[in-house]
């Protein structure tokens, strides 16, 4: 029997290298829209077909707030949610996407859940073939429900993960408005909530609320060193102005057993 040589075997160890790729998953991450509030309608109309157009989009978070359910108490909650349901489900068509529950649809929580479903959950991360989960978590009135806080606790290190909620964390540094920033005591319950041995696996926080763009990259609360935060400006007509209105493009990359999230601001007029 002819030995193979050690050469070539060698050869053949750096030829499976070669075939191992970095994968990456791009998506869209789209907070505010208040659909229902002055031309909020016809601006998330114009601004959701360009976050999706470009980059092979897999997947799209929705941040909350998304219609503007809770005015005039809810009268006209209905017509909101369908409004805003039935732009994505013509916009996006087989993309998947999920949406977080906002302040403004606190008060509408059974009709977020028929249209939108859950307040809270977890599932795969399209196109990750089960090595990343979503969590989407609810803090609508501004502190977690007991439900999102148990599914922090219940997170297992055999995944990554990308976490969205509507209120921005108070981390240091950021500029968002405090009195649209979760306090410290909310802030504190979400990172205690995490298991210590998930900490380095929760690769992105993406939150919305505060009505402009922020982003710290890097030791956003001590523990978490290697987990990046987000803030997501309009995607409507509430307390937005053009020039402040956009998405975030971001981009998922898969490379072996490593795994990391970008995300930058993309502008609409």
């Amino acid at each position: 029997m002819k030995k193979r040589s050690l050469s070539s075997g060698a050869e053949q160890g750096r030829s499976l290298k070669r075939k191992v790729k970095a994968q990456s998953i791009n998506f869209a991450v789209i907070g505010d829209s208040h659909v229902g509030y002055g031309n909020s309608s016809v601006i998330f109309r114009n601004l959701l077909p360009q976050a999706v157009s470009s980059g092979n989009k897999r997947f799209v978070i929705f941040g909350g707030d998304n219609a503007q359910a809770g005015a005039n108490h809810g009268s006209n909650a209905d017509a909101f949610y369908k409004d805003f349901k039935d732009t994505v489900t013509c916009t996006l068509g087989s993309i998947p996407y999920k949406a977080s529950i906002g302040n403004w649809e606190a008060s509408t929580r059974s009709l977020f859940t028929k249209y939108l479903g859950a307040a809270a959950g977890q599932m795969d991360f399209p196109g990750t073939q089960g090595k990343v989960r979503y969590v989407w978590l609810d803090c609508a009135l501004g502190k977690f429900t007991p439900e999102s806080l148990k599914l922090l606790k219940n997170l297992d290190d055999r995944y990554y993960y990308i976490i969205d909620f509507h209120w921005p964390l108070k981390v240091s540094g950021i500029t968002v408005d405090p009195s649209h920033v979760l306090s410290g005591t909310e802030t504190g319950k979400f990172f205690a909530a995490i298991p210590v041995k998930v900490r380095d696996r929760v690769l992105a926080i993406f939150t919305h609320h505060g009505h402009k763009f922020y982003r710290k990259l890097a030791h956003i609360y001590p523990g978490f060193s290697k987990t990046k935060f987000f803030v997501t400006g309009c995607s409507g007509d509430y307390k937005c102005k053009p020039g402040d209105r956009g998405y975030y493009n971001a981009t998922l990359t898969l490379n072996g057993t490593a795994a990391t999230v970008d995300a930058y601001r993309v502008t609409v007029m």
